[in-house]
C-alpha cells in the first residue's frame, strides 16, 4: 500500500542538522506513527514520503522553507523579570507562552540577566536545513476516528503500544508536539499549550 492522504504510517528516522550533528534517532527504539496529509509532518519530509511503501528507505534533505521556516529576529526579545510574576529560579531552557510579533506562542529562555530575560520564540531548528534517513515500516488505512481526530491512535496496527512523542509528529491539538525533530509547527499558528516550567518541550496536547 502506498502512502497517500489519510494513511497511517509507521517510520524510523534519523535526523541531523546542517552541521551534521545528530538531533534525533528512533532506530533501536519505538517507531514514529503519523497520519499522512493531516499536517502531522513538516512539509518537505511529508512530500518525499508521498507514494512510498513499507520497506522503502530514503535520504531526504529539507530546506528551512520546507521545514521550520526562516529564523525571525523579532521573536528573540528581552523581557523584564517582573513579567514572569511569581515564577522563581528562571533558567535557560525553560519554556513559556508569550505575546510576540507573531501572536501568542511558546518561547524558550535563552539567557537570564540581572533584571531581564532573553527569550526566543523561534523553533530550535528554524532557519536550518535538515537531513533525514528514513525507513518506512508499515502503511495502512487510517480509521474514520483517527481521521476525525487528526492523529493515529496507539491501538493502531503499526506494532507499537505507544505513539512516538518526539520527532516528526505534531500539528494536531490531540497530539504531543516535540520541539525537536520534524514535527510541523506553523509559525502563524497560535500556541495553546501552557508553561511546563522545567524546560520541557512546550508541546501541544
Amino acid at each position: 500500500m502506498k502512502i497517500t492522504q489519510h494513511c497511517a504510517v509507521s517510520i524510523h528516522y534519523r535526523l541531523t542538522n546542517e552541521q551534521g550533528e545528530l538531533i534525533e534517532d528512533s532506530f533501536g527504539g519505538e517507531p514514529m506513527l503519523y497520519l499522512h496529509g493531516a499536517d502531522n509532518m513538516i512539509p518537505g519530509l511529508e512530500a518525499e514520503l508521498e507514494g512510498k511503501v513499507a520497506g522503502d528507505k530514503l535520504e531526504v534533505s529539507v530546506s528551512s522553507e520546507s521545514g521550520y521556516g526562516p529564523y525571525h529576529d523579532g521573536l528573540r526579545q528581552e523581557v523584564p523579570v517582573s513579567a514572569f510574576g511569581d515564577i522563581q529560579d528562571i533558567v535557560p531552557g525553560m519554556r513559556f507562552i508569550a505575546e510576540t510579533e507573531m501572536g501568542q506562542r511558546p518561547v524558550q529562555v535563552k539567557e537570564v540577566k540581572d533584571d531581564v530575560v532573553i527569550v526566543d520564540g523561534n523553533h530550535p531548528l528554524a532557519g536550518q536545513s535538515l537531513s533525514f534517513s528514513v525507513e518506512v515500516l508499515e502503511v495502512r488505512e487510517a480509521s474514520a476516528e483517527e481521521i476525525a481526530h487528526g492523529h493515529i491512535h496507539a491501538h493502531g496496527s503499526c506494532g507499537s503500544e505507544h505513539e512516538h512523542e518526539g520527532g516528526c509528529c505534531g500539528g494536531s491539538d490531540h497530539e504531543h508536539k516535540h520541539e525537536g525533530g520534524c514535527c510541523s509547527e506553523k509559525e502563524d499558528e497560535p500556541a495553546k499549550e501552557g508553561c511546563d516550567g522545567n524546560g520541557g518541550c512546550g508541546c501541544k496536547h
